[in-house]
């Protein structure tokens, strides 16, 4: 398996995990301003607040978590404006280069293609009222866009921002993706009484459970629980990825989950221990006999 690593280079600006920070990637032209709106006075005072840039702004809405997606050539000035005419959000963030060479076609496309992408994530709701039509850009500048895009991708959640991430996986590379682990098996989740019957795979640290899988098709464990399970179960039916048929759930593609326990609980519509739940589709092994096992053996 070959593995490209990235080096990711966080800045604390005020040294507090939860105030304002710059997020920067070795050899990436990008540059990433979080500030939550408490700060804003002092993040439009900063360089970058003067360059051209995709701004997102954060924020719980009528109880939902809410997203918008700007553009500016100067986003001191928009910012400014949305902290008159938009009381809903608490956390900006700059997406700029550290050279300041991103010009208005550039921004125009990457604020259409994050309003796609989040849409299509469906982790928020969006506060744009439609996706704002693409720049016209040469198929070389597309190509760097998308390259940008990528990493973004990667350095948003590294920061806490986890709107753009997707956990859908393609079905055509189960089994060729180089990321697949070899040495695991394939797992069941099986209840019978419930019409449980889904399977998974390990991946790249993940554990997607496949594509037709059956689950609970609501959930019926306590919401109350520490854990946010029942969020992500209500928002995979929300955006279709667990189809109700009849009194059954179906998963319509791969979906990847953080741990065996979080795929569990899904599957089940309950806090589950996934270690326990999931078993070894051909000999009945636990999750956690097998991880024992593979653990235990020469690398």
């Amino acid at each position: 398996m070959n593995i490209k690593g990235k080096s990711l280079e966080l800045f604390f600006v005020d040294g507090r995990p939860d105030g304002m920070l710059t997020a920067e990637v070795f050899n990436w032209t990008g540059h990433v301003l979080r500030a939550p709106r408490t700060q804003l006075k002092e993040a439009l005072t900063r360089p970058e607040a003067r360059y051209t840039g995709v701004y997102l702004l954060f924020g719980d809405h009528e109880g939902a978590t809410t997203l918008y997606v700007g553009e500016a050539e100067e986003m001191r000035t928009r910012l400014r404006d949305h902290a008159i005419s938009k009381d809903w959000w608490d956390t900006a963030v700059l997406v700029t280069s550290a050279a300041n060479n991103l010009h208005k076609a550039h921004v125009k496309y990457l604020e259409s293609r994050l309003v796609e992408i989040a849409k299509d994530v469906g982790k928020v709701d969006l506060d744009n009222g439609n996706i704002p039509p693409r720049s016209s850009l040469s198929e070389a500048a597309q190509s760097n866009m998308e390259s940008f895009i990528d990493t973004l991708m990667m350095v948003l959640p590294a920061i806490r921002i986890d709107a753009f991430l997707n956990k859908k996986r393609q079905t055509s590379t189960r089994i060729t993706d180089e990321s697949a682990d070899i040495t695991a098996p394939t797992f069941e989740c099986v209840v019978p009484r419930h019409g449980v019957d889904a399977k998974a795979i390990l991946r790249n640290g993940e554990m997607i459970v496949l594509e037709s899988s059956k689950v609970r098709s609501s959930w019926v464990g306590d919401r109350a629980s520490k854990t946010s399970y029942f969020k992500l179960h209500d928002e995979l039916l929300a955006n279709g990825t667990i189809a109700v048929v009849g009194d059954e759930g179906i998963l319509t593609q791969d979906y990847a989950f953080s741990s065996p326990s979080a795929a569990a609980a899904v599957v089940s519509g309950r806090s589950s221990n996934g270690r326990t739940a999931w078993k070894v589709a051909d000999t009945g092994q636990t999750y956690a006999d097998w991880e024992a096992a593979n653990l235990e053996s020469p690398t």
